[in-house]
């Protein structure tokens, strides 16, 4: 072959290289820009579908009203100065987490309220030393409520971390057991000391019973009335500092920001890139039926989606009276108890007492009303104050299917479809926060 014709054909060859290897850039060029277009095209249309889904004024009013953004800060506690004081959380940490406070050595509060429960326990019925009436409510925000237990029959949070500590069922134990405890463990006395003063002396201790109280067996009971008034009025004093102690901690258990939180957030901010994708498609459907048609605001509104308020849930047959008469019955003992915010050991410290003064007192409103419970606090089923449903379908159903009763007509079917009925249930789990509090509170102390 002579050299021109070599070198035509080479080149021939090697334009044809050239011309194979450009169009096969062509190509993949094109694929990777239709990808890029199908991938920008499918965003548009997410991005989209939270731009035209249209929030009127008024309901974003109504969804402001529920960030955890806007809960205000802690209210003041009325009969407990130590209630914000660190050394009291410290020490009420221990004590919360402490099986000693109890009869048997092997209960402590942290047994039906577990950290990892949010502070609830995931049964029907609290079980302690025994089973309790109604289920274990969480401790996340509880410090922002007025009334404590799900009737309401204590009225400050102090108070009501006495009575499961007397309680047969639960701690079992008794005020003067508790004295003989905090005096003898110097873990316990010295810091106590530092707050409230002197305990009495290991030989002061003889003159109080190993176990004595107002409440629980004749033994005990008869113990009681055998000290004198003025050790029955310190161990009172000492028993009422323990619940001080308590709630200074429990006051640091709050709810951090859910998914509903991180949408409100970019929707105040205008940002519909995190808005696409804080809430799905049918949890935002959701939100519209809580908000509107399926009536949840009603009972659960503000921050902490609660009014803390007392309601009638038709938790009993409809052609029968309630066997549970929930507020109405708590009254008579909120008003005599000697830890109310109006009692003796509670007026050193006390503030404003208003909530009690003014407490309704009757009404058929009262009958088989219960305290509504913070969504925030919700971890899992069973559900309600009876802890008869076991998951938060069955609930709806009931509200869905709702009966009057024959003490109150309050009560309307929601008439949802399955389909809303499954996006409000998906909603409410958007709305489950983690407690917002550092590791140290969720584990014993060391």
């Amino acid at each position: 072959m002579s050299e021109s014709l070599f070198q035509s054909v080479f080149f021939r060859n090697v334009r044809a290289q050239q011309s194979l290897i450009a169009g096969i850039v062509l190509v993949v060029l094109c694929l990777c820009l239709s990808t890029m277009l199908r991938a920008d095209t499918a965003a548009d249309n997410t991005l989209a579908s939270v731009q035209l889904e249209h929030w009127s004024d008024g309901e974003l009013k109504l969804l402001q009203s529920l960030s955890i953004d806007n809960l205000p800060s802690l209210p003041a506690s009325a009969g407990n100065r130590f209630a914000d004081d660190d050394r009291a959380a410290v020490l009420g940490h221990r004590i919360f987490f402490d099986t000693a406070f109890s009869s048997t050595g092997t209960i402590a509060c942290a047994t039906c309220h577990q950290p990892e429960h949010n502070f609830s326990d995931g049964l029907a019925k609290g079980k302690a030393i025994g089973e309790t009436d109604r289920r274990t409510m969480s401790l996340l925000g509880v410090a922002y409520s007025p009334w404590f237990f799900w009737d309401g029959r204590s009225d400050s949070l102090w108070a009501q971390a006495l009575e499961p500590l007397e309680k047969s069922t639960e701690h079992g134990g008794t005020r003067v057991q508790y004295l003989h405890l905090l005096a003898s463990d110097e873990r316990l006395r010295k810091p106590y000391e530092t707050l409230f003063g002197k305990l009495p002396t290991l030989e002061e201790l003889q003159r109080f019973p190993a176990t004595a109280g107002p409440l629980g067996n004749e033994a005990r009971v008869t113990a009681w009335h055998s000290m004198t008034p003025q050790d029955r009025a310190l161990a009172n004093h000492v028993f009422a500092n323990i619940g001080r102690l308590l709630e200074a901690y429990q006051r640091r258990l709050l709810p951090g920001p859910s998914k509903l939180d991180h949408y409100i957030r970019a929707l105040e901010s205008g940002d519909t890139e995190i808005a696409a994708t804080a809430l799905t498609t049918d949890q935002r459907a959701g939100l519209r039926l809580f908000i509107g048609k399926a009536r949840c605001m009603h009972c659960h509104n503000g921050p902490l989606l609660t009014n803390n308020d007392f309601h009638n849930t038709g938790l009993f047959p409809p052609d029968t009276l309630p066997v549970d008469r929930g507020r109405i019955e708590a009254i008579k003992p909120l008003l005599a108890s000697e830890f109310n915010c109006l009692s003796v050991i509670a007026v050193s410290d006390r503030g404003d007492c208003e909530e009690l003064e003014f407490v309704k007192t009757h009404g058929l409103e009262l009958v088989a009303a219960f305290r509504t419970p913070s969504l925030r606090g919700m971890h899992q089923g069973p559900f309600m104050h009876t802890g008869g449903f076991s998951t938060m379908a069955q609930v709806l159903q009931h509200y869905n299917k709702a009966q009057a009763t024959l003490i109150s007509d309050d009560l309307v079917p929601l008439n949802l479809s399955e389909t809303e009925l499954k996006q409000l249930e998906v909603f409410l789990e958007s709305v489950i926060s983690a407690p917002a509090v550092s590791a140290q509170w969720l584990q014993p102390p060391k």
